[in-house]
């Protein structure tokens, strides 16, 4: 809280941006991950 005090009001925009973007890459990621494990999943396997 007292660290809050200290910072102006354009450092606090910044830092809740980054937080932003931050989660998007975050969400997005997980999503292509979880595309990649759906896709893989309806391929039927090799038998050999």
């Amino acid at each position: 809280m007292a660290e809050d005090a200290k910072k102006s009001g354009s450092e606090k925009e910044t830092e809740g941006r980054n937080f932003k973007a931050g989660m998007a890459v975050g969400i997005g990621s997980a999503a292509i991950v979880a595309a990649l494990l759906y896709a893989r999943s309806g391929k039927p396997k090799k038998k050999k």
